[in-house]
């Protein structure tokens, strides 16, 4: 497989954990059970999963009213974007 495949099912695959890893936490809280931290989540969305923890918030409705998810969130989006960009410009 090319780098590029890899990089596209790397993106897919993190993105998808990050979505699952919203809807544990949203269904935990709603349990009252132990929670996925929000350090975790943002690690998540720092690796490439910005999209999938952004998705998970709306469609849960889970951390949207927290300021740090509404900001740090879109921010990470951008930084997991441009990264891509790189990557598959030096990919070429």
């Amino acid at each position: 497989m090319s780098l590029k495949l890899y990089l596209l099912v790397y993106v897919l695959l993190i993105n998808f954990i990050a979505f699952i890893t919203m809807l544990y936490d949203k269904k935990m809280a709603i349990k009252g059970n132990y929670r996925v931290s929000e350090k975790t989540l943002f690690l998540i969305a720092l690796f490439g999963g910005g999209i999938g923890i952004f998705l998970g918030m709306y469609c849960f409705r889970h951390k949207t009213k927290h300021l740090k998810f509404q900001v740090g969130i879109p921010m990470l989006i951008i930084i997991n974007l441009v990264t891509i960009a790189y990557l598959l410009q030096k990919l070429n």
